[in-house]
């Protein structure tokens, strides 16, 4: 079931989430190589039934991107995983026949309003409607937008370095959700430091689940607000932060910036937007000593 739409003010910016499909597939023995099965039974209460499923024991997740909407520009935050994609490795996102772009629709949004897509990183599951596939060619979906996303994500995803086991679910993304994009000239690089962006958005450096992944600080008459990328991919990442995904190559960076992006939601007491969360994907972090806790906005 898809959470209804709602709205979110960060000062004069709206933020809406735009769902594209829900995952209901991996069990948390998989996605988290130091799972305990003891860790079960405390968080039995909240985990189901929206985060976990009572009857396989999978995680449940979602995909989906952000719309951003500022006084002078309309902005995505990654896109998804996209239509019609050739994924026979990753079965998950194989030929997917979503309405996403319908529920952008009803956003109020066309694809040629985009301005901005911002990227939190290069994977499958962030950059797939980039690009869909018009008579055999995969052509820029957001065709005014300028994609912006780090050079250190472009450099090695476009290098035969990336073709490796962990990026298996990842192989052939570049090349029909990415190149085309470069390609067409709507690509745009931030530094492997971040920094500003337009008016509202601070890119901040947060690698370990990618090469050159960017969390995206959204400010606006003094609110924060926090789109964390792939940092964490549940809350159990929240209450456990030294479980890596089995998705983040770069382990000791990931630990670190887990740690940073708790630390920093919980200390400003910010909306964090995730990627992956399931129910609203929105919510705040609260600290008690050394642990954290989650709360669905």
């Amino acid at each position: 079931m898809f959470h209804p739409n709602r709205i979110y003010q960060i000062g004069d910016v709206t933020v809406t989430k735009i769902e594209e499909m829900r995952l209901n597939v991996a069990p948390p023995s998989f996605m988290y190589p130091n799972w305990n099965q003891e860790e079960l039974a405390p968080n039995w209460p909240w985990l189901t039934p929206s985060n976990m499923d009572a009857t396989t024991g999978n995680l449940i997740q979602s995909i989906h991107a952000w719309l951003v909407q500022t006084k002078h520009h309309t902005i995505l935050i990654d896109t998804g995983s996209g239509n019609d994609k050739e994924r026979p490795q990753n079965p998950i996102f194989h030929h997917l026949n979503n309405p996403f772009l319908q529920r952008l629709a009803a956003a109020g949004v066309t694809p040629s309003d985009v301005d901005f897509v911002l990227h939190t990183h290069l994977h499958v599951d962030h950059v797939g409607w980039n690009t869909q596939l018009v008579n055999g060619q995969w052509v820029a979906t957001f065709p005014n937008a300028r994609h912006v996303f780090s050079k250190a994500e472009e450099d090695y995803y476009s290098s035969p370095e990336s073709h490796n086991e962990v990026n298996v679910p990842s192989l052939g993304v570049y090349e029909d959700s990415v190149a085309p994009i470069i390609a067409n000239g709507q690509a745009e690089r931030i530094g492997n430091d971040g920094g500003e962006y337009l008016d509202n958005f601070i890119f901040r450096p947060t690698k370990g689940h990618s090469i050159g992944h960017m969390s995206i600080e959204l400010r606006s008459n003094d609110k924060l607000a926090l789109f964390s990328g792939d940092v964490m991919h549940h809350p159990l990442q929240v209450v456990h932060p030294e479980w890596n995904s089995v998705f983040c190559e770069w382990q000791v960076e990931a630990l670190t910036s887990r740690r940073w992006i708790l630390e920093h939601a919980a200390e400003h007491k910010l909306p964090l937007f995730t990627p992956h969360f399931a129910e609203t994907s929105v919510g705040y972090v609260t600290r008690s000593g050394d642990q954290f806790q989650w709360r669905y906005e």
